[in-house]
C-alpha cells in the first residue's frame, strides 16, 4: 500500500533553515509527481511546492525564492529545503503523491518558526 513518511520538522528561529524529507513506498516513485502542502491552525491546507516526474517544479508565491523542492528517485524520497523561514511558515507540512492533489497523504511533520 502507498506509504508516505515525513520527517525533519522542528522548532527554528526566524531566518533559519530546515530540510524536510518524505520517504515513499508502495508505488513506483519515479512515475509520479510529488507535492508538499501545509496547514496552519484554523486555515485550509495549501500547496507549497511540487515536482513532476520529469523534475518540473512549482511553488506557492509565498515561498518562491526561499524553498526548494527536489527528489531522489534512487531513495524514493522527496525533499523540501526551507530557507529564510518566517513565523508565517509555521504549520504542519504534508507530502502528497501526485502533481495534482490526491488522496495519498503522509502523517505530517510540524514546523514552528519562533524566537
Amino acid at each position: 500500500q502507498v506509504q508516505l513518511v515525513e520527517s525533519g520538522g522542528g522548532l527554528v528561529q526566524p531566518g533559519g533553515s530546515l530540510r524536510l524529507s518524505c520517504a515513499a513506498s508502495g508505488f513506483t516513485f519515479n512515475a509520479y509527481g510529488m507535492t508538499w502542502y501545509r496547514q496552519a491552525p484554523g486555515k485550509e491546507r495549501e500547496l507549497v511546492a511540487g515536482i513532476s516526474r520529469l523534475d518540473v517544479t512549482k511553488y506557492a508565491d509565498s515561498v518562491k525564492g526561499r524553498f526548494t523542492i527536489s527528489r531522489d528517485n534512487a531513495k524514493n524520497t522527496v525533499y523540501l529545503q526551507m530557507n529564510s523561514l518566517k513565523p508565517e511558515d509555521t504549520a504542519v507540512y504534508y507530502c502528497n503523491r501526485g502533481w495534482v492533489r490526491s488522496d495519498y497523504w503522509g502523517q505530517g511533520t510540524q514546523v514552528t518558526v519562533s524566537s
